[in-house]
């Protein structure tokens, strides 16, 4: 008999205690090792609309349903006794007639009442002129090709741009997403029609819902975090791109929530499990997104996985690895460093008429990220990004401050993370390389250096480099062309358009915050056109404050109203542009008896604590419930890097990644966003509250 799972389980698991999750579990995995035992209470339901549905007895009150047949047991829905019963009267599973995708489909006249209503609780029969139907000049077999159920066709015909969303919140996910796209003008995918002799879970729909557990091991890892539903079930776009092979680097784009992580997690895992003797390196920017990842491959691997042949670590973090282990432990110049240098040898040249600004930025951006050695290379440089125009005699004296800079390192023994990175590249080009694949998470943030030592640490092979990242979530690097460093991923590029984390209200308000489309230097753009959200919710709240006493209030009430409708303390999280605000994160926490931890590198969420932190380490992270403080003008953008900004563009890129970092810290936020500042607010919060 085939075991089997429904996503809708590990969500209604995941509302429980952690009491009656563990009893849950139990129950679970007794099913799965003898559903037949004599222990085990199955209970008819008389109601239930589906005969294949039944009841088992977990404990006096909780209830599981299950869908039972001769050839597989299906869990299905966990609740207490009445609430369980009820939401297997208003359901059913089938094949669907035109797809041949196994479906759970919501009766629909037990929902008469939800569809009825506009998305914001007016009813049709209210409206004046009710909008025109979107989908009318679509017949039966269009809209049964795209996964509707036969009986929601005529619900789906009179749909208008108001009552579409509270539709689709009741249709299967595949349906849903393609009314969306519809509604939107997107290019939708060729749906997928099975013939009637396969089996409707094999369904590649069916596989992003339904999941076969073959031992117990599996079960466990699907109950254990049922939060982490992207560890169990894929959408059919994330799994292609997952198991497709490349002949030269790939990339994955798309909005913020859309599963890139998930792809990339899933991708790393795949290439381990294709070939038993491949060394993987999965790579990101910064030790908190590390740590994120390496619990993420926890959840979907296991443990051994981790350390065996999937290397997790930062960017930085395994350059300095294999340059102690190759050359010995480097000793990397700081900042504060390489400033002095530069100000000394500036000093030394007579060169008075570059600020230290300028001379910092030209150094870090051009002469040492690009790894410049002789007065030609620098005389001939593209400068890409940079506005202030160099005459010949300009660049001729900033070649001599940064020879002496050169000098100065090397006499101080002391090496920058770009000359570390060059000097592995030079090492491993051509030669024997300590991994088969690099998978890399956050790819926007890849500065030149790392990339030419990616692309030498996986010696061109098919399947050797594979990129997930958003440029509109890019914080730290300049922009640059890869195609330039032979990394070319055209044709080889694609985006994902679905999002999983953020609710449709939430993601097209923020969506103000950037461009609809962002093209990288090689031309390559990642549009936010088509994107979808599977799920509503509330608008983002956004408020500005008298002061910061009255902000505090704001968000205490808020995150009170948040604990009260039954979100977990850890699932609330509160950011602040930098450590400077980090105090009034604190006191509005405090505010409202909740207790908190502070995030850092090292430090993760806390069951029963609301997680504060900087909004750099919101990345890798989700909450139900988000407020991000402190939005204050002077705040966001962040004046102190605006009055060292050297360049215009530099300027630009202030103002971008300032936007781009709200942006990160906005949509960790799945179902709840509060955006609050102090009179007058942040320039940015206007152009959110324009979508709301």
């Amino acid at each position: 008999m085939e075991f089997r799972i429904a996503d809708t389980f590990t969500a209604s698991l995941a509302r429980l205690t952690g009491q009656e999750q563990k009893a849950v579990k139990t129950t679970a995995f007794d099913l799965q090792v003898d559903a037949a035992a004599p222990g085990m209470q199955f209970h008819k339901l008389d109601r239930a609309r589906d005969a294949n549905f039944w009841s088992v007895r977990v404990n006096a009150d909780i209830r599981m349903i299950v869908h039972r047949t001769e050839r597989s047991l299906l869990l299905c829905y966990v609740d207490h006794h009445d609430d369980a019963y009820t939401w297997a009267e208003r359901r059913k599973i089938e094949r669907h007639p035109t797809t041949g995708a196994a479906q759970l489909v919501e009766i629909r006249e037990r929902v008469e009442e939800a569809v009825s209503y506009t998305s914001d609780g007016e009813s049709q029969a209210q409206r004046m002129a009710p909008p025109a139907p979107l989908f009318a000049n679509l017949d039966d077999a269009a809209l049964l090709g795209y996964g509707v159920p036969p009986d929601w066709l005529a619900d789906v015909r009179a749909a208008t741009e108001d009552t579409l969303l509270a539709i689709t919140d009741h249709l299967p996910q595949e349906a849903a997403e393609a009314l969306l796209d519809l509604a939107t003008g997107a290019t939708l995918n060729v749906p997928v029609m099975a013939p009637d002799e396969v089996d409707p879970f094999l369904h590649p729909d069916a596989q992003r819902r339904f999941r076969v557990l073959t031992n117990v091991e599996e079960l466990e890892r699907a109950l254990e975090f049922p939060w982490e539903k992207w560890a169990v079930f894929l959408h059919p776009a994330q799994r292609e791109l997952i198991e497709r092979g490349y002949s030269g680097p790939a990339r994955v784009a798309g909005s913020a929530g859309t599963g890139k992580t998930v792809v990339a997690l899933h991708r790393a895992a795949f290439l381990t499990g294709r070939d038993p003797a491949a060394r993987v390196l999965l790579a990101t920017f910064s030790k908190s997104l590390a740590n994120a990842l390496k619990i993420k491959l926890a959840h979907l691997a296991g443990e051994g996985a981790t350390t065996e042949r999937i290397a997790v670590r930062t960017m930085t973090g395994i350059g300095y690895e294999l340059y102690g282990r190759l050359f010995g432990q480097p000793n990397m110049a700081s900042p504060a460093q390489i400033r002095s240098l530069l100000r000394q040898a500036a000093d030394a040249l007579g060169e008075q008429r570059f600020s230290d600004q300028f001379l910092f930025a030209e150094w870090t951006d051009v002469a040492d990220a690009w790894q410049l050695n002789s007065w030609d290379d620098y005389r001939n440089v593209a400068r890409l990004g940079r506005k202030t125009r160099l005459g010949p005699k300009q660049r001729e004296a900033l070649w001599g401050v940064f020879e002496q800079v050169r000098t100065g390192l090397a006499a101080r023994k002391l090496t920058t993370w770009p000359e570390m990175f060059g000097r592995l590249t030079a090492h491993f080009a051509g030669g024997k390389v300590p991994f088969d694949h690099a998978v890399v998470d956050e790819a926007q943030d890849v500065s030149v250096a790392e990339l030419r030592f990616l692309s030498a640490l996986t010696g061109g092979r098919p399947d050797g480099l594979f990129f997930a990242g958003d440029l509109g979530q890019r914080i730290f690097q300049q922009p640059f062309s890869w195609k330039a460093l032979g990394v070319d991923v055209r044709g080889r590029s694609f985006t994902l358009r679905v999002c999983y984390r953020t609710s449709h209200q939430i993601r097209s308000a923020l969506d103000g915050l950037l461009p609809r489309s962002v093209a990288d230097v090689d031309g390559i753009a990642d549009s936010r056109d088509g994107t979808v959200s599977v799920f509503n919710g509330p608008p983002p709240d956004i408020q500005i404050a008298e002061d910061e006493a009255d902000e505090t209030g704001i968000v205490g009430t808020w995150i009170t109203d948040r604990l009260a409708e039954g979100v977990a303390p850890q699932e609330i999280g509160v950011f602040v542009r930098s450590e400077r605000q980090m105090k009034r994160a604190r006191t509005a926490v405090k505010a409202c008896g909740a207790a908190f931890v502070e995030l850092s590198d090292t430090v993760e969420t806390t069951p029963g604590s609301v997680s504060i932190g900087i909004m750099h380490l919101a990345k890798g992270l989700e909450f139900r419930a988000v407020a991000v403080m402190a939005c204050d003008d002077e705040v966001l953008p962040l004046q102190e890097r605006i009055e060292t900004v050297a360049d215009e563009s530099d300027l630009e890129e202030v103002y971008a990644t300032e936007r781009h970092l709200l942006y990160v810290a906005c949509t960790r936020a799945r179902d709840h966003l509060l955006v609050t500042g102090v009179e007058p607010g942040s320039e940015f919060l206007g152009d959110i509250a324009l979508n709301v």
